[in-house]
């Protein structure tokens, strides 16, 4: 299996943000701002990234669509997860009626939330919030052969590009629900980044150390099933699931058109990770929200080199990591755009 070879799928461009005139003004505004220089720490740096993103000295964030991608695992069969394949679909009824984490928190901060069904074993009753763009009832079980074919793996990918398109604003934060589905970025993690499953594998959903020790067995298993897996869309195809692949195309998209995309945890970061590895400009598009307690997330970034905003030890998902650094990047954007000079505020600067 070779998914670089097929023809059928046009992946969006990606050019660098190159524009040092305007990362200059920026900086130069940064420094002239009422306050010691560099004194606002990480939040200047965050401004600049916002600013060189939006090609603005004021930028401005509109309308940021916050969006949970769903799928079911097949792998989840092998018990990798402390909870049954029904949650999934259970926890999408649960965002839709308002009741998960992230709709709370996406309630307090006036963020759209969008619930796409890339692959669930379940038919869901047609909703506002809702977008079905189902390829399969879940993905078959990676430990027996490919979790996606070829066909399949691309089909999510150009979901994911089409469903962003067609969604409004400049801010992009995706989430994610599936069981099964830390086994799987810890998957993508080892084989793309070389390292060994064991430091790439947690707890996922609860487990104990036990049951860590049987998921490590099951992910050794699956590791050696698919040794020609090594091209960022072979592995996706092999381990991931149509959450993540419908992720990775909406992440290309996000980049193409220069939108914020600000990074949840260990499975947003593995869509990430495969999205950088077929446009390496995607990670200048990228604002990394927190690092998770999963395991395998510290190395993903380290591998990623990103900095995240937050460290709270969440390990949830959903999309509740990125809700919750979001002020982070509006309280950046809008001292770019509200605080004085010294010059404008006839405040006296720093003796020389």
């Amino acid at each position: 299996m070779n998914l670089t070879n097929l023809t059928n799928l046009t992946l969006p461009a990606i050019a660098p943000l190159s524009d040092t005139a305007l990362t200059q003004r920026l900086q130069h505004k940064l420094d002239n701002k009422t306050k010691p220089l560099g004194s606002l720490g990480r939040l200047e740096s965050l401004a600049l990234q916002l600013g060189e993103i939006l090609g603005s000295e004021t930028p401005e964030l509109r309308a940021p669509q916050l969006v949970v991608f769903a799928g079911d695992h097949g792998l989840a069969a092998r018990g990798v997860s402390a909870f049954p394949s029904d949650v999934t679909w259970q926890m999408v009824e649960n965002f839709l009626a308002g009741g998960a984490c992230v709709s709370v928190l996406a309630r307090q901060h006036g963020l759209a939330l969008t619930v796409v069904d890339c692959g669930v074993r379940h038919d869901f009753a047609p909703r506002e919030q809702l977008l079905v763009r189902k390829v399969a009832p879940g993905t078959a079980d990676a430990s027996a052969g490919p979790a996606m074919t070829p066909e399949q793996c691309h089909q999510a990918l150009r979901n994911g590009m089409a469903l962003l398109k067609a969604l409004p604003g400049n801010a992009f934060l995706p989430g994610e629900m599936g069981i099964g589905n830390t086994s799987a970025a810890s998957l993508l993690l080892a084989r793309l980044a070389r390292l060994d499953i064991s430091d790439c594998t947690g707890a996922g959903t609860g487990l104990d150390s036990a049951a860590i020790a049987r998921k490590l067995t099951v992910l050794r298993e699956v590791l050696l099933k698919h040794p020609e897996a090594k091209a960022p869309l072979d592995v996706l195809a092999a381990f991931g699931g149509f959450e993540m692949a419908t992720m990775v195309g909406a992440v290309l998209q996000a980049a193409a058109e220069r939108r914020v995309i600000v990074v949840d945890g260990f499975i947003a970061s593995s869509a990430v990770l495969v999205a950088s590895m077929l446009a390496p400009h995607v990670l200048q598009r990228c604002i990394f929200a927190h690092r998770s307690g999963e395991r395998g997330h510290a190395l993903m970034l380290a591998h990623l080199k990103a900095e995240p905003l937050l460290d709270l030890g969440l390990r949830l998902g959903e999309g509740s990591g990125a809700v919750l650094a979001w002020p982070l990047l509006q309280s950046a954007c809008a001292v770019l755009r509200e605080m004085a000079s010294f010059e404008s505020a006839g405040v006296s600067q720093k003796d020389a």
